[in-house]
């Protein structure tokens, strides 16, 4: 994930990009007892060869145009790029969209994560949710904004595209689900809508935007999943909204800190998610009338997400237990890194700004 940040060239993004996800292919089957895990690792390997093929093809055709895998290299070629030459350097950025759009889970090509989310270890899930979207967003923003801002004028509409059927599509297939792995599923597949829609604006202001959703994407999503993976009990995890009834009563910390994480994937104030889509769609604005669209949808799409994150906060609090307390009991070591998420969450949403200055001091590098 850190060679993929880090890497100023195409082939060095493609093969940490590899190295990543033949990993988490692994990951998502650790329980081979788990029929479930299997299919999921098996389901993620098939989509992400495919995507991979995408990707590289998507280099090769840049590379044929520019006679370079350098991003500064190329962005220099492409910007004395002669008419000629410019249908297929199109044609390659497209291709380059569909990799990435893989790896962030955005529409179209969403549909390995309601059943890889489900399947696989919730402490990989938790991984992948957070992980693997902050260093594919990272390789994107640095793919486009260094090596492809001479095309951006044919990029930009295809992700406002994506942006907008990620949203949409996203919040409506967590609002059909039951069980709570998959609806976060879907609803990552919303969050990836939101952070394409900072990227119509300009490279500067869509980079800060972006890295601190991340930051905070990140805390939000590893102390959700972190507190459903201390509850586990021999292998049985509470995923249904039954299973949370009453656990207010039960666990009333672990309630509250549920309810911090979820309350900031709706948007609420003072809460992280909330100056993360703030920034998101206020960058989105600037970029004039695309931009303003895409913010209206994101904030229609934020109010819907509020019925399906806020009734597993009813379940908790307003619901009686269907039956005994059969969990586990949250070992020290969880219960600490939970506290420590619900920190985060809260501190960025009341105090943003020096993780804001590190975001501008980061956008900054990424762009040079």
């Amino acid at each position: 994930m850190l060679g993929l940040v880090s890497c100023l060239e195409l082939v060095a993004i493609f093969v940490a990009l590899e190295i990543m996800s033949i990993a988490l292919y692994g990951l998502a089957g650790m329980q081979r007892a788990r029929l479930e895990s299997q299919e999921s690792a098996l389901k993620y390997f098939v989509t992400g060869a495919f995507s991979s093929a995408f990707f590289l093809y998507g280099v090769a055709l840049v590379y044929g145009v520019t006679g370079s895998t350098s991003l500064g290299r190329i962005a220099r070629s492409l910007a004395a790029l002669s008419p000629d030459s410019a249908t297929l350097a199109v044609l390659g950025t497209g291709l380059l969209v569909v990799g990435f759009g893989f790896k962030v889970a955005s529409v179209p090509f969403h549909m390995w994560a309601p059943d890889v989310y489900e399947g696989a270890p919730t402490t990989v899930t938790a991984l992948m949710s957070a992980g693997v979207k902050a260093a594919a967003f990272g390789a994107l923003l640095r793919v486009f904004g260094q090596g492809l801002p001479s095309l951006a004028a044919h990029w930009k509409p295809l992700l406002a595209v994506l942006a907008i059927v990620s949203m949409i599509v996203g919040n409506l297939g967590a609002l059909a689900q039951g069980n709570i792995k998959r609806m976060l599923a879907w609803s990552s597949v919303a969050h990836a809508g939101y952070l394409l829609t900072a990227l119509v604006a300009a490279p500067g202001a869509a980079t800060e935007a972006v890295l601190f959703y991340l930051v905070a994407y990140a805390a939000v999503n590893l102390g959700g999943f972190g507190a459903f993976a201390a509850l586990a009990r021999d292998g049985h995890e509470p995923l249904s909204l039954s299973d949370m009834a009453g656990l207010a009563d039960r666990r009333p910390a672990l309630a509250a800190a549920l309810t911090v994480f979820l309350i900031s994937l709706t948007g609420v104030p003072i809460s992280a998610g909330f100056v993360g889509k703030f920034y998101l769609f206020k960058a989105a604005v600037s970029a004039g009338s695309v931009g303003v669209a895409l913010a209206v949808v994101g904030g229609i799409m934020s109010a819907v997400s509020a019925y399906y994150y806020l009734r597993v906060v009813v379940a908790m609090y307003m619901r009686e237990p269907l039956s005994e307390d059969n969990w586990g009991r949250v070992a020290p070591p969880s219960a600490l890194a939970l506290a420590f998420s619900v920190a985060v969450v809260l501190a960025l949403g009341v105090y943003p700004g020096p993780v804001l200055e590190l975001a501008r001091r980061a956008a900054r590098s990424l762009l040079l």
